[in-house]
């Protein structure tokens, strides 16, 4: 029976992970299809990139919830073991980034993989996703910054003495680098796209002038 669960649980959470919400709210709202705007992947900061700051913002929080519901369907079928959460919002990850409704294309998992700390360690993600967003005001960049709290929850995630947490949380870091191969080669050579806002935007606009 508990296989039976976990089964029906992933399934359930790849799904929801599967939901394209900024292709939806382009194509419904906007009339702009992601897929073929702008860095053509369904992440917030494409969304933001080409739908603007508010579809991007409920781009990016219907992107978490679809983690975080995803790590609660075992809750919610009568999983007790609460690494489960773990395990299962991983599904929702691999949704979002091979999304069966869009032919198996998506986005770069951060959002998601956010949605899973959402809902195993609430706090964490707290303090997580206020270091991400500190980290974008003086980047201007958000795969720089994103990449950097990703390695910060790592190292953190040691000091929890929770092996399976620890190695969820490298596992997640390590797919989200490789999904982020084409930002890091940027990075290196420095021409990374960056944000309209921020500190590094104000200071090469104020250098150009």
């Amino acid at each position: 029976m508990i296989n039976l669960k976990i089964l029906i649980s992933i399934i359930l959470s790849y799904l929801i992970g599967s939901f394209p919400s900024a292709y939806v709210i382009g194509k419904i709202f906007y009339k702009k299809n992601v897929l073929k705007l702008g860095s053509k992947n369904v992440g917030t900061t494409n969304a933001y990139r080409v739908l603007g700051p508010i579809p991007a913002t409920f781009t990016m929080i219907i992107d978490i919830l679809k983690g975080t519901l995803g790590s609660f369907i075992p809750i919610f079928l009568g999983i007790t073991d609460h690494h489960y959460m773990l395990y299962i919002g991983f599904a929702a990850v691999l949704g979002h980034c091979f999304s069966i409704f869009i032919n198996f294309k998506g986005g770069k998992a951060v959002a998601t993989s956010a949605g899973i700390l959402l809902a195993f360690n609430p706090i964490l993600f707290i303090f997580t996703f206020a270091t991400f967003l500190i980290l974008v005001l003086i980047t201007s960049t958000v795969s720089l910054s994103s990449l950097t709290t990703l390695t910060f929850l790592s190292i953190a995630s040691l000091f929890y003495k929770d092996f399976i947490f620890s190695a969820i949380a490298i596992i997640v870091t390590i797919f989200i680098f490789i999904r982020h191969k084409e930002n890091i080669k940027r990075l290196i050579q420095g021409n990374e796209n960056i944000l309209d806002f921020g500190l590094v935007h104000y200071l090469r606009n104020k250098n150009s002038k």
